[in-house]
């Protein structure tokens, strides 16, 4: 090792070099790979989606439970008819006819997010051996600069 190579990286110079799981399969071009990495990118944007409709369910739940806590102390403030009417219209209700949020989640789970899920893995499986990432290391690949600390191409432990 020389007094340049840090001691965290190898002095092979394999740090420098993408994982072989991230490099597309021989003979697999350039524009399947992108191809490829567009699905995952719009697969990644379905999981924002979900992320937002596990914060929609959570959000709800927590409303009805503070509402139900307000309209307790609205009844011990002396008008437990205006409390007793609006956790009968709303604590409990259905954001959807017949569902609360969790048969949304569930159902989105189910349906749609799975159906998409299995889609992006297998064009993945079909055409670039499975591996992940595969446009955005050759991305990165291109865009960083090489040799210079913190542009690695990968991690080295």
């Amino acid at each position: 090792m020389t007094q340049d190579t840090p001691a965290h990286r190898p002095a092979d110079g394999s740090a420098d070099r993408p994982d072989a799981a991230h490099l597309p399969p021989a003979g697999v071009p350039d524009a399947v790979v992108e191809a490829v990495g567009g699905v995952t990118a719009a697969f990644e944007v379905v999981e924002h989606a979900r992320g937002m409709l596990y914060a929609f369910h959570r959000l709800i739940g927590r409303a009805d439970a503070e509402l139900a806590d307000a309209l307790d102390r609205l009844a011990e403030a002396g008008h437990p008819d205006v409390a007793d009417e609006l956790r009968a219209a709303i604590v409990g209700r259905n954001v959807l006819e017949g569902r609360w949020t969790f048969q949304v989640v569930e159902d989105f789970d189910d349906g749609y997010y799975r159906a998409f899920a299995d889609a992006e893995r297998s064009t993945r499986d079909r055409l670039v051996g499975g591996r992940k990432h595969v446009y955005e290391s050759q991305l990165k690949e291109r865009n960083r600069t090489h040799g210079r600390p913190g542009h690695e191409a990968r991690p080295t432990a």
